[in-house]
């Protein structure tokens, strides 16, 4: 299951062995061999024109400015006017190993020359030959893997395996969830941002979550996070959190107050750490106690691994061995492919035979140019040593980005994740914790891509910059990243200086 020895530990968080990176130099853009081709397509303004008026609403572009995007290589991507921008977001934790590998290039383009569909009706290779790839990184209880389109049909399809199998209803989710944007998985969701006003599908329960702000007066000390004590607030230990037995009890009062007396829950379902909430994780063994409850009282568990999956957070290639437990049903997509639609569950032969009560059929499931992408993928994460990139790369990057919460310690509140899955959440004001205002972070936002860097945004209040890249990335785009970050938030405090006097 790709496991690489923790680092951090090799990193004791301190401001001597963090390199401070300057904010009045000019920012150079790390140098990559590619001449990209000339953009000849429709007119930014047109295209503009047809997204705002014939595409859903509901998808709003990134930036005042949107980007219009036509080429990219690695963790490059370059814009109809030709400039170039560093993509520390990877297509929403979705590019793992790079825009256009070549590898993953031949892969499609050899299987589609050969067979570009068929249904799971018949048998072919590609389909065995992944399926087999993907079961070796797996628990070996989990040999069934039933694969889909996406994250939302991932997690849709674990709820009716599990509802079917226990023969109960209630799927248990953490509050500041987002599991996906189907029926049922938007009513697992627990962010109001995600939220329509119509009636919800019955059976989802939202559950205390300790990572949250609100909660959590600890740092980041007692959490699986690649920078240890960076506020440096609390008594816990690398161990254990002094608060821990306290957000125990208050999971366990779901099952005093919230569900019948004997059973009555089918699942639990979490992320290893939550990403459109804001990368925010857990205190360690949290989750470990929370299966041990959910299985005591005949559930399953869930474990989410859409975003934290494929190496992405270094020391694991699931996200979920990083916590110490098993799951008995693991769902992924998005890195799973680099982009190319496909999602996967994996569960046990046992629970998976409950489908069998009824015909249950994905057109697409299967189909032999995807698999060729997935396996492609798994061959290149392999080769090209891309978990431990994501181990040593992207704790470089933490611990480069978590100086910030010293230099800007009235901007920058905390600065979290591990691997290539980092967070760095921003105040308005850090003293009384109150959430940057939307027009600041936009404008922090749009000056980050104006000097060639894209990141994302995450959290209830989206005061989160989030950053994924493709696990290609180095130390000099770590170092580029940090650089870019500093001076918007430089120029931030500037500009609020200079409208104060005013």
């Amino acid at each position: 299951m790709g496991h690489l020895a923790l680092i951090s530990f090799a990193f004791p968080f301190d401001k001597r062995n963090v390199r401070m990176l300057t904010t009045d130099k000019q920012i150079e853009m790390p140098s990559y061999q590619h001449t990209p081709s000339v953009y000849t397509g429709p007119s930014y303004d047109s295209l503009k024109a047809a997204h705002e008026s014939n595409i859903s609403p509901s998808l709003k572009m990134y930036y005042k400015k949107p980007l219009l995007l036509y080429e990219g290589r690695n963790q490059w991507l370059w814009g109809h006017d030709g400039k170039r921008y560093l993509d520390m977001f990877g297509g929403i934790v979705t590019v793992s190993i790079g825009h256009c590998h070549p590898k993953i290039v031949a892969a499609i383009s050899d299987q589609a020359s050969k067979l570009g569909h068929v249904s799971a009706l018949y048998m072919h290779p590609r389909l065995y030959e992944y399926r087999e790839k993907l079961a070796a990184k797996l628990p070996e209880k989990l040999g069934v893997i039933y694969l889909v389109n996406s994250g939302s049909e991932a997690n849709e399809l674990a709820f009716l395996m599990a509802r079917l199998y226990t023969g109960e209803q209630n799927i248990l989710s953490l509050k500041n969830c987002y599991h996906g944007g189907t029926r049922e998985t938007s009513a697992t969701n627990a962010l109001s941002t995600w939220k329509y006003a119509i009636p919800q599908p019955p059976g989802h329960i939202h559950v205390f979550n300790p990572g949250l702000q609100k909660y959590l007066s600890c740092d980041s000390k007692c959490k699986d996070c690649s920078v240890a004590g960076v506020k440096d607030t609390c008594n816990c230990s690398n161990d254990e959190c002094v608060l821990f037995q306290k957000y125990v009890e208050e999971f366990e009062d779901t099952f005093r107050y919230s569900l019948p007396k004997k059973g009555g829950v089918a699942a639990f379902i979490a992320e290893s750490i939550q990403g459109i909430g804001g990368v925010v994780q857990y205190p360690r063994l949290f989750l470990k106690k929370v299966y041990e409850l959910v299985h005591e009282n005949g559930g399953l568990c869930i474990a989410d691994e859409v975003q934290t999956g494929f190496g992405r957070t270094g020391d694991h290639f699931w996200g979920f061995e990083g916590h110490g437990i098993q799951p008995d049903i693991v769902t992924m997509a998005k890195g799973i492919a680099n982009g190319i639609p496909l999602g996967a569950v994996a569960t046990t032969a046992e629970i998976a035979s409950c489908l069998n009560r009824a015909l249950h059929f994905n057109t697409y499931s299967g189909n032999p140019i995807i698999c060729a992408a997935g396996s492609a993928v798994l061959d290149v994460i392999k080769n090209e040593d891309m978990q431990k990139n994501a181990l040593i790369t992207g704790t470089y990057l933490c611990h480069q980005l978590s100086t910030l919460t010293h230099e800007f310690p009235d901007i920058v509140c905390d600065v979290r994740g591990k691997g290539f899955m980092i967070g760095v959440e921003l105040a308005e004001n850090n003293r009384t914790k109150k959430y940057i205002k939307e027009k600041h972070m936009c404008d922090i936002f749009e000056d980050i891509k104006d000097m060639g860097v894209l990141v994302g945004k995450g959290g209830l209040s989206a005061n989160v910059l989030r950053i994924t890249p493709p696990m290609c990335v180095t130390k000099e785009d770590a170092d580029f990243t940090v650089n870019v970050i500093k001076r918007a938030l430089y120029r931030y405090r500037k500009n609020r200086l200079y409208e104060k006097e005013l």
